[in-house]
C-alpha cells in the first residue's frame, strides 16, 4: 500500500500520510468529521478531502451515505467511513491477534465494518451498484445499515455480542414505527449462532444471511 501510495499526487509526507490512515481506522464506523482529523494530523481541511479521495480512488476506504427519508424527523447528513479490508485495518490499528481483537476497543466497529462490507461485496459480484446508507437523526437514534431492494428499505442492526440482547431491537423498532414498514424489513446481524424469528424483527447470525 505504501509503495503504491508513493506515486499518487497529493501525498507528500508519507509519514504524516500514514498517521492520518490510523486516525481513519480509529473512526470506522463514525460520522466523517474533516475537521478534526485536520487538527490531529496538522493539516488542512483541504488536505484532509483530497486524502479522502485519493484513498477512496485507491478503494483502500468508503463513505457511507446517511439515508435521507426523515419521516418528519430531522436526520444526519454526514457520511461515515469504513475501509475496504478490515484486516488493514486492524494493522493500522495494531492489532495481532484474535485475543487482541476480542478486547479490543474497536471489535464493534470492525465487526460492522466486515458485516457491510458483505452487503457490498454481494451487490459487486452480481453486477450491481450497492445501494447501502444508514439512518440517524438528530438526537441519536440510529439504523447501522439500510439496503435498498426494488424499491423497498431493509433496516439491519449489526453487534459483534455472541449472545442476543433485547436492547438489540431499540433502534430499529423506533425506526420501524416512524416509517411503518413491518418487522419482516427489520433484522438483527450479529456473532451468535442462534437464529430468531421475533415479531419485531428476524435476529440472523451474520454469516447466515441469505443475500
Amino acid at each position: 500500500m505504501e509503495r503504491d501510495l508513493r506515486t499518487l499526487k497529493n501525498v507528500g509526507n508519507l509519514n504524516l500520510f500514514v498517521k492520518f490512515l490510523k486516525l481513519c481506522a480509529g473512526r470506522i464506523g463514525q460520522l466523517l468529521n474533516e475537521s478534526s482529523l485536520a487538527n490531529e494530523c496538522g493539516v488542512s481541511t483541504p488536505t484532509i478531502n483530497s486524502w479522502l479521495s485519493v484513498l477512496e480512488a485507491s478503494f483502500i476506504l468508503y463513505r457511507l451515505r446517511p439515508d435521507f427519508r426523515n419521516f418528519n424527523k430531522r436526520v444526519v447528513k454526514t457520511p461515515k467511513l469504513y475501509f475496504y479490508d478490515t484486516g488493514l485495518a486492524c494493522s493500522l490499528l495494531e492489532i495481532d491477534s484474535v485475543n487482541q481483537l476480542k478486547s479490543h476497543f474497536a471489535r464493534g466497529s470492525l465487526f460492522e465494518n466486515l458485516v457491510i462490507n458483505e452487503f457490498m461485496k454481494s451487490s459487486l459480484n452480481q453486477g450491481k451498484e450497492p445501494r447501502l446508507s444508514f439512518w440517524r437523526d438528530n438526537v441519536g437514534h440510529e439504523v447501522d445499515l439500510i439496503q435498498d431492494q426494488s424499491g423497498k428499505p431493509y433496516a439491519y442492526e449489526i453487534k459483534s455480542a455472541e449472545t442476543f440482547n433485547w436492547e438489540f431491537l431499540d433502534n430499529l423498532n423506533f425506526w420501524g414505527k416512524i416509517s411503518g414498514y413491518p418487522h419482516e424489513q427489520k433484522a438483527v446481524l450479529y456473532a451468535g449462532a442462534k437464529e430468531l424469528s421475533l415479531t419485531e424483527a428476524n435476529v440472523i447470525p451474520w454469516n447466515k444471511l441469505a443475500f
